[in-house]
């Protein structure tokens, strides 16, 4: 019979776990302390373990070192009450099997250990995760406690030791920065330069010399030699964000970089030898930039060595209350206004609003709320005009709210109030949307019919609405949907 170990101090989870596998094959053994728990550990040999992440005189992350030393192959699967990203992160860096959160969901706990327990059986060996004991905190630290973000925090802690290269991917203001910032510092590479460039804020000249340097009177201005990013940054992590901008000639050597880590400046001859860990993010749809010609394939399959799609601030759900609350905590004390208290009815605002900017937007507003505050409780007043009365949301036929038509002026508010630096590439993905949207509906869902309006192939149509995450039956009543599943 497989055997389950709790190690938790709280009898409530003991109690909750001995129930949801009642009447099962399966059998529970508890410790409330780690002494306990590596006794049972060394005796019971259990097939699975959960482990609380706050015992009494240590923490679950530390006697997961010793777990390891016993049996390096069991199933670790950590509990705690704590919904921070670095705890998350740790976990999965350490070598995780999974991390859930109290209070606890009995299907999913029964799925996890369900899942714990077959690789167990097949004696599956998970990969070792080289371990990073020196704890790495930002100054900005990620927030959200959504299963969204678990599972980015999670795939932070699996992809952070390693070489490969990452894409992270995401609309523009979901904080993509801050998830690679979140790589580099719980990666080997820690203490080594980190270096962030903006390849849609560069023209394509100055973008190649920025990352690749040049010699001197390679061009025009060019009075002194230049050292790229990509040389300062030898043995650290770099960081391109929307590299979808990036010119067919820097494509290139980009992709020879990442072949052979080697380069040479702009006007030169020298071959310069580098190694860099190179970190990207898009907001851009690249597969459908790889089929129009404007991105190349091969460096599309060398920077997607591993992605992270970093979800809209609409779609984290109680994330947004957390966001809310810090942001407030943070610059109520930068700007140092005397806030108590935020009113309900302005609270009611902030939560029911839509964040077309996502997470730089909220920022964006409260600031902007906390600079026009007055007083000790912030009122619906003190949020800008944007946020307090929206425009008036476009309707589809059926007379329903429809995300896809939203007004392109409320669009546009709300980039302008975020400060964003990239409203047209962010308006042509909104009008991307509207567009897709609005010809499978006017087609019933028939993906063919859609794809021959829209002039692009069908494949190409399927890519987008993948990109941008629609679903047919999304677009189409539930008269059409038959049609819809016709032309699958």
């Amino acid at each position: 019979m497989p055997s389950v170990l709790v190690i938790d101090d709280d009898r409530t989870v003991v109690h909750f776990i001995r129930s949801a596998f009642k009447g099962q094959d399966i059998e529970v053994l508890a410790a409330a302390t780690a002494e306990e728990g590596l006794k049972l550990l060394r005796s019971g040999k259990p097939d699975a373990l959960l482990l609380d992440i706050l015992l009494p005189n240590t923490t679950g992350l530390k006697l997961f070192e010793e777990v390891r030393e016993i049996d390096a192959n069991l199933p670790v699967i950590f509990i705690t009450a704590s919904g921070e990203s670095d705890t998350a992160i740790e976990a999965m860096k350490l070598g995780a099997f999974d991390f859930l959160l109290k209070p606890l969901d009995v299907a999913k706990v029964k799925h996890l250990v369900e899942q714990a327990l077959e690789i167990r059986r097949l004696t599956a060996i998970p990969v070792e995760v080289p371990e990073i004991t020196a704890s790495a905190k930002s100054d900005q630290a990620l927030i959200g406690r959504s299963p969204q973000m678990l599972e980015v925090y999670k795939s932070i802690g699996r992809v952070a030791p390693q070489t490969v290269t990452v894409l992270i991917r995401g609309e523009s203001g979901t904080g993509k920065e801050l998830i690679a910032r979140a790589i580099y510092q719980h990666s080997l590479r820690k203490g080594k330069p980190f270096l962030a460039v903006n390849c849609a804020a560069l023209p394509d000249a100055l973008l190649e010399s920025e990352l690749f340097g040049h010699e001197k009177g390679s061009f025009t201005g060019a009075d002194h030699r230049r050292i790229g990013k990509f040389e300062q940054c030898n043995g650290g992590t770099i960081f391109l964000d929307e590299v979808g901008d990036m010119a067919p000639l820097v494509q290139a050597k980009l992709l020879r970089l990442l072949q052979e880590q080697r380069f040479e400046r702009v006007g030169g001859n020298e071959t310069i030898q580098t190694d860099v860990r190179i970190i990207t993010a898009t907001n851009r749809n690249l597969e459908s930039m790889t089929e129009a010609g404007t991105f190349r394939p091969d460096l599309y399959y060398r920077l997607n060595g591993f992605a992270i799609k970093l979800p809209p601030l609409r779609d984290r759900g109680d994330d947004l209350l957390l966001l809310v609350e810090a942001f407030l905590f943070r610059f109520s004390r930068e700007l140092n206004k005397p806030l108590q208290r935020v009113s309900p009815d302005a609270l009611k605002i902030l939560l029911e609003y839509n964040w077309p900017g996502n997470i730089r937007e909220l920022q964006s507003v409260i600031r902007k709320a906390l600079l026009n505050l007055t007083g000790p409780v912030l009122v619906p007043d003190f949020l800008p005009e944007e946020v307090r009365e929206p425009r008036r949301e476009s309707h589809d036929s059926n007379g329903g709210i429809s995300d896809e038509s939203r007004d392109l002026g409320r669009f546009l508010d709300g980039r302008l109030a975020a400060n964003s630096e990239d409203i047209y590439a962010e308006a042509i993905d909104f009008m991307n949307r509207y567009v897709v949207t609005k010809v499978l509906k006017t087609a019933g869902g028939n993906q063919s019919k859609a794809a021959k309006m829209l002039g692009i192939t069908r494949g190409s149509l399927r890519s987008k609405t993948q990109t941008i995450g629609l679903k047919i039956d999304q677009v189409v009543s539930q008269d059409d949907a038959g049609d819809a599943g016709d032309d699958e």
